[in-house]
Order: C-alpha cells, then sequence, then structure tokens
C-alpha cells in the first residue's frame, strides 16, 4: 500500500467511521488534496426529500458539505483538531436526483489562529454543473492539535502531550 492509500484509508476511518452521522450517510474520502478533500456519497432511497420529485433532501447535501469542508481544514492544518463550524453559507443551483454518486468537493484558502476559511461545491456527474456551493468558516481549537504522520497514518501528540 502507497502512502496515499494509507492516508485515504486513515481519512476513511476518521471521517467515515468514527463520526456516526457520517457513516450513516456512507461518506467516503476519495481523494485528499493539498488544501481539502473530495468526498462522495451514494444516494439512497431515503435520503429522497420529496418522494414525487425524487431529489436528494437538502439536509444531505448540508452535511456532506459541511463534513467535507472540516476535514479539509485538517488537511491543510496537517493536523488532527476540534474544530466547529461558526458559519456554513450554502448556495443551491439546481436540485440533485437521489439516485448515482454525489461527490463534494472542499477547499480551505485561508487560515488565521483560531479562523479557517474554506470554499466546497458538490456536484454529480459534471463539476462544471454544481449542484451546491458552500462558503464557510470554522473555529479552530488549539488545545488538542494532533499531528497527521503521513507515513503511516498514526498520530503523533504534540509538544503539549496532548
Amino acid at each position: 500500500m502507497n502512502t496515499e492509500e494509507k492516508v485515504t484509508k486513515f481519512l476513511n476511518g476518521y471521517f467515515s467511521e468514527a463520526i456516526p452521522h457520517n457513516k450513516a450517510l456512507g461518506l467516503k474520502a476519495v481523494k485528499r488534496l493539498e488544501d481539502g478533500l473530495i468526498s462522495s456519497l451514494v444516494c439512497k432511497p431515503e435520503f429522497v426529500g420529496n418522494p414525487r420529485t425524487g431529489f436528494l433532501h437538502g439536509g444531505v447535501i448540508t452535511s456532506m458539505l459541511d463534513a467535507t469542508c472540516g476535514v479539509g481544514i485538517l488537511i491543510r492544518l496537517k493536523k488532527r483538531t476540534r474544530i466547529a463550524t461558526l458559519d456554513l453559507r450554502i448556495d443551491y443551483h439546481r436540485p440533485a436526483v437521489a439516485k448515482g454518486m454525489i461527490f463534494c468537493e472542499a477547499r480551505c484558502y485561508n487560515v488565521t489562529r483560531n479562523v479557517a476559511f474554506v470554499r466546497g461545491v458538490t456536484y454529480a456527474d459534471d463539476k462544471d454543473r454544481p449542484i451546491a456551493s458552500a462558503t464557510g468558516t470554522f473555529m479552530i481549537f488549539r488545545d488538542s492539535l494532533f499531528k497527521l504522520d503521513e507515513k503511516d497514518g498514526k498520530e503523533e501528540a504534540n509538544e503539549k502531550g496532548h
């Protein structure tokens, strides 16, 4: 297993398995970016918001954007720490049919001491035809930083011994 496969496996363990809501949605880390993450989910019938139209419920998209943006921040920081969503503005561009795969690409474009800034987009087949886009800010709690060891996917405590 190469380094990127190990990191993706670690991310899926953290992103997809350790967080019950993400696990229930079936969120998966697809690709780590230098400043973010691409995630995916398989649409399920229980994700339909309106049975007459067959469109995906907006809450699924919101959850996907929030979770992917959050992990994107951790990737940018190269550390696992506690974060909290301060603000997440989502613009819905078009409805999503609840079938096939949905992807989310989130990138952390700026980090201050206590706040990270992210952008994200969800799409089905074509990234140029977004389902929704988001901009967000997340609080960074500096009391619990862990370095992500990309060699073997293990965590190393920071200098405070956390």
